[in-house]
């Protein structure tokens, strides 16, 4: 069949990602990769603009893209607080119009299907904005809404935000009241067994769900002609998926039940030590979790608390919001977090390998930019499962104290190390290795902010649709880790390392790739992988690398490059491809085919002439797709930066191993 939806699909993908073999504008058209002139000039270039985008301070910081879900929250919120910057909210505007896709709503990622919950919260963002119902955008995206049964099903965050506005009843979205915070440790459901983002997310939306505040909404907009059976007569907002969920929603109604029974007096206490968890998280002009959803929680929960609007928390929580958005001369729109830390300690890595002193000065900057931002012996939410571990991590944004990241962490380390003086970082080295360790979690893997954060019945619970409730170790995160310990090589850390190998064999899959979670994916996964490998001493004839190598070369595009889509969150058959070639992801499958030990595979040539075809006039790279799921198969984000040190880091790398292979 021919000319359906996903062919429609991949049509728009191939017309805006714009990939042919050899169309970029390229630095050097010289098809030789052993041409060192050739070479050079490529690495040069991307170095040279790769430092003119460093901060004066030191730090790379690049843009952050998520869906339009976050800039039409944005919206949302300025009219739930009566708060309107109309100026501002015009520019969001023309960002999410432009964003529709020819499905008529708004999906996840470039070239995805429509999804409901988006579209939904778009189109009232569009609406409250003004936009005429009738236009012929908004028929569009309300006719997808429908067919695809309306906004009834749209998921639990979006409809606690119609029930905020009024739009749905309470009991379209799950019982979760304020007295969660009292729940004893053995209890099935506690906050310390929920991932840092499910909390800080979920603790501001005890008290919005218990108080259940109706939005000011100035204008009295609703979209009743979103839904196909009106709100209140809806009786299906759940959908039953197995006994275990049956159960929970069986306690879901009880809790409902109970609730006018629920005693003044707890109801007290419990909305207190929701307030001050909040309050002690903060976080100044950090914003609570660094990330937006929380932020928002936050907010509004100061206002229902009656902080006013000069009082300085309250003040530090709106800046920490505005920081978040980009704002152009026509539009704008709202970052779901900044990555400072990580783009940082990357592009130093890409910056070591282009090797020479203009770069090293470079990533000298950023590691000594990097040095205090380390988070050592303050208040952090890991310590409850690990009370007798020193702190010693870095978190991903500017501040977010409570929330170091083991990637974050693992990365910097082996960025310091790897320094032309690493004795200069010995100190926080050491400090992150010691957490590290600390936090590998009880099957040898490592997870991304808590150890043994796998309490996976709590993903049958009403709230958890979206299943991202926990953060349970990952071969990607547990890669980096094994990288960073195996660079310094301390004896203590051997035992760990060879429990984190164990638990990465084990987690490969039969064709000979890992899964990406934090990149996308299969060849993100296979890389960080590979590096862990080579460093760890693991031989290149290793059956587990060759699997590894023979999923990458078959899974190469005919111009030398490789590309997978976010679709293969969804369908592993997806994995590795087809899609055009991504010169982030090419670089990602050309480091991890070099630590294998294919410097001279045609593989290897070929994807090093793809690098140098694809790169710009500017030095660097470009791509209009995204890199990475923020969640799997529901929140997925587009790193502006991958595009610039990554294929930096490949070239570099292969240019310095065929120098060392020439010597021998």
């Amino acid at each position: 069949m021919t000319g359906g939806p996903s062919t429609l699909r991949e049509s728009r993908l191939a017309r805006e990602v714009g990939v042919r073999t050899g169309a970029a504008t390229a630095v050097s058209r010289l098809p030789d990769p052993d041409s060192g002139e050739s070479l050079e000039r490529s690495i040069a270039a991307a170095r040279d603009a790769l430092i003119g985008l460093q901060s004066a301070q030191g730090f790379w910081l690049f843009e952050l893209e998520a869906d339009c879900t976050i800039p039409a929250e944005y919206i949302m919120m300025m009219h739930f607080l009566d708060e309107i910057d109309v100026g501002l909210q015009e520019k969001i505007c023309v960002y999410l119009r432009r964003h529709q896709a020819i499905h008529g709503g708004w999906p996840l990622y470039l070239g995805g299907e429509l999804d409901l919950s988006c579209t939904v919260k778009v189109y009232y963002a569009l609406k409250l904005a003004g936009d005429d119902v009738a236009a012929p955008h908004m028929v569009r995206a309300r006719q997808a809404i429908l067919a695809r049964g309306g906004a009834a099903r749209a998921n639990v965050f979006t409809r606690i935000a119609l029930a905020l506005f009024g739009q749905v009843p309470w009991r379209a979205v799950p019982y979760i009241p304020v007295e969660i915070m009292l729940l004893p440790k053995w209890f099935a459901f506690h906050l310390d067994k929920v991932s840092y983002w499910s909390r800080t997310v979920m603790v501001p939306l005890f008290v919005l769900c218990t108080k259940k505040p109706l939005a000011r909404n100035p204008y009295g907009i609703d979209i009743q002609e979103l839904f196909t059976t009106p709100p209140w007569e809806e009786r299906h907002y759940f959908a039953r998926r197995g006994f275990t969920n049956r159960f929970f929603m069986a306690l879901d109604r009880m809790g409902r039940t109970i609730d006018p029974l629920i005693p003044r007096a707890m109801r007290r206490r419990a909305m207190n030590a929701a307030h001050d968890w909040v309050l002690e998280r903060l976080n100044g002009e950090g914003g609570l979790g660094a990330i937006f959803p929380a932020m928002v929680n936050a907010l509004e929960v100061l206002v229902l608390m009656g902080v006013p609007p000069e009082d300085p928390r309250r003040v530090a929580a709106k800046r920490a919001i505005d920081k978040l958005l980009v704002v152009t001369p026509g539009e704008a729109y709202c970052q779901p977090c900044v990555s400072p830390v990580w783009d940082s300690a990357l592009a130093a890595l890409a910056m070591q390998e282009a090797g020479d002193a203009q770069a090293h000065a470079a990533a000298e900057r950023a590691l000594d930019w990097l040095v205090p931002e380390q988070l050592l012996d303050n208040p952090q939410d890991w310590q409850v499962q690990k009370p007798k571990v020193r702190g010693g991590g870095w978190a991903f944004q500017f501040t977010n104290s409570y929330y170091p990241d083991l990637d974050d962490t693992a990365v910097v380390a082996w960025s310091m190390h790897q320094s032309r003086d690493p004795q200069k970082y010995a100190l926080n080295i050491t400090r992150a290795l010691d957490w590290l360790v600390g936090l590998q979690s009880r099957n040898g893997g490592f997870a991304a902010f808590d150890a043994d954060n796998t309490h996976y019945i709590l993903n049958e619970i009403p709230f958890a649709d979206h299943g991202a409730l926990l953060d349970p170790p990952t071969s990607d995160v547990t890669a980096r880790v094994v990288t960073a310990l195996a660079k310094v090589g301390r004896p203590q850390d051997a035992v760990p390392m060879k429990r984190a190998l164990a638990y990465l064999r084990a987690e490969q899959e039969p064709d000979g790739a890992w899964f990406g979670r934090w990149g996308t994916n299969y060849i993100y996964g296979t890389w960080s992988v590979l590096i862990a490998f080579e460093e760890a001493g693991v031989a290149q004839d290793d059956p587990a690398v060759r699997r590894a190598v023979n999923w990458l070369e078959s899974k190469q595009n005919p111009d030398g490059g490789w590309g997978e889509p976010q679709d293969s969150y969804h369908d592993r058959h997806q994995a590795g491809g087809p899609a055009a070639s991504a010169p982030f992801q090419s670089a990602w499958a050309l480091l991890a085919l070099l630590a294998a030990g294919e410097l001279e595979s045609p593989a290897v040539r070929h994807a090093v002439r793809y690098l140098q075809r694809a790169q710009q006039k500017s030095g660097l790279w470009t791509d209009p797709r995204f890199t990475a799921p923020g969640f799997p198969r529901v929140f997925y984000l587009k790193y502006h930066g991958y595009c610039a040190y990554f294929p930096l880091w490949a070239l570099a790398a292969y240019r310095n191993r065929a120098s060392a292979s020439r010597l021998k």
